[in-house]
């Protein structure tokens, strides 16, 4: 290109690149930019509104009769013994927990079955799992569910997956016609407002949890309400379960649980000074797993609780067809109550008892305190009350409650004891016997080899 042509092709991107540098072209570019976005979202919208338009029409069309079309069901529905209505009018900050203060004032009593004993609720539960939900448990397994609630109000269920742990708790409130609530454990749960509900500043209402909406309705009733907490050890169960924990070191009267640190003037009924008395007649049930994905459950826990294995699956059986029993609160205590008075640890298995706390403390330094020593003097009784025998109850609390302590021990000091530790079993309590405690000792074993 000659010397001339360049310097118009050069003059010619000169005067075009300043045309489009311009404050003018700026000004364009920012016009035409947001015309574009103005005419994207008036696009949107006409879209969206078309699409409701056509779903009303749908409902139009679809719906006959205004009389006979079914009422829309809302999302987040709350069932349970009291019927509760949705009224318009509460304006408590506690929405749920008022509109049960005023079903309390409907609720009748269902008839009860006064007359049922232990050892048909162990029966007829049994036989209700199997013949109405297609769910088998040994009877042993159903002595131990009971004898455990008549125990502790936190039972934790542990074992193979797929043994049933939560079909049984659920299959027990279904069996009592008072179906039990599952909440779902998630794992970045760390205190008390992740389960029962927390205060929301910006709309000043309480969202108040499936928990303490379940713990408020118990109140009015005399039915027995069982919470699963389902694989609760996915998160660390004493921090966001510490102030359950910490209540049930006291007295049932004293056990309060502290919703909100102030009072409105119209705050639901059962609240006193911010605070809610946890009811008797609620058990938890908890389902944990043991893997990588779950924490280990503390010794804090595991003192408190009441712990039930389901390591292996039950036998089928034929069932006779049987009902669910509804069955009090006040039934089911007085019947746990008259078990304790009637049975006891004989004097012989005492001194059984004593010679392995024994040699456990001069072996390990490992003994267990009054707590597991009254829970065993309980448990005992109601186990017997409920079809089985003394040593099957002392087998299943030693093997579950007092070896367990030995699983955190130096391979090196099981391997060198447990011999010694298998033959006080065999000398105290005889070769044939003690079938828990020894299948635990065999897997101790395997564990320090």
């Amino acid at each position: 290109m000659n010397p001339y042509n360049k310097m118009l092709c050069g003059s010619f991107f000169g005067l075009l690149w300043s045309i489009l540098s311009s404050r003018v072209a700026m000004a364009l570019y920012f016009v035409l930019l947001f015309g574009s976005i103005a005419a994207m979202i008036i696009s949107v919208l006409y879209l969206t509104t078309e699409k409701k338009q056509a779903k009303v029409s749908t409902k139009k069309e679809t719906k006959t009769d205004e009389e006979d079309a079914e009422p829309e069901i809302k999302e987040e529905t709350f069932t349970g013994a009291l019927d509760i209505k949705d009224d318009d009018d509460i304006t408590s900050r506690f929405h749920t927990l008022v509109q049960l203060d005023r079903a309390a004032v409907r609720y009748a009593p269902p008839a009860y079955n006064k007359d049922i004993t232990l050892p048909l609720i162990c029966r007829n539960f049994r036989y209700y799992a199997a013949s109405e939900l297609g769910l088998y448990y040994s009877e042993e397994d159903i002595r131990k569910f009971i004898a455990g609630l008549g125990v502790s109000h936190l039972l934790v269920m542990q074992g193979l997956s797929g043994t049933g742990k939560t079909s049984m708790a659920t299959a027990f409130g279904s069996y009592l016609k008072n179906p039990s609530t599952v909440i779902p454990v998630q794992p970045m749960w760390k205190e008390r407002s992740d389960i029962i509900g927390y205060f929301n500043e910006f709309t000043k209402r309480f969202s108040e949890g499936t928990l303490l909406k379940k713990l408020y309705e118990a109140r009015y009733t005399d039915e027995i309400y069982v919470i699963v907490l389902d694989e609760m050890n996915i998160a660390r169960v004493e921090y966001y379960f510490a102030d359950f924990l910490s209540q049930m070191e006291l007295a049932p009267s004293n056990r309060y649980l502290e919703v909100v640190s102030d009072t409105w003037d119209d705050d639901p009924k059962l609240l006193n000074r911010g605070m809610l008395r946890i009811p008797e007649n609620v058990w938890f049930i908890g389902t944990a797993n043991n893997d990588d994905s779950t924490f280990a459950i503390s010794d804090k826990v595991y003192d408190r609780a009441m712990m039930m294995n389901l390591d292996r699956k039950a036998e089928i059986f034929e069932p006779e067809k049987t009902d669910g029993d509804k069955i009090s609160f006040s039934h089911f205590k007085k019947l746990v109550d008259d078990a304790k008075a009637k049975y006891s640890l004989s004097e012989e298995m005492s001194e059984k008892i004593r010679k392995i706390d024994e040699f456990l403390t001069a072996q390990y330094h490992i003994t267990y305190g009054n707590r597991i020593r009254r829970q065993m003097e309980e448990y005992v009784p109601v186990y017997i009350a409920c079809g089985g025998t003394e040593l099957e109850a002392v087998d299943d609390m030693i093997a579950k409650k007092v070896l367990r302590k030995l699983d955190g021990l130096s391979p090196v000091v099981l391997r060198y004891s447990m011999d010694a530790m298998e033959n006080i079993f065999d000398t105290t309590f005889g070769l044939e016997n003690m079938t828990l405690c020894k299948e635990s000792l065999e897997r101790l074993r395997r564990i320090a080899m």
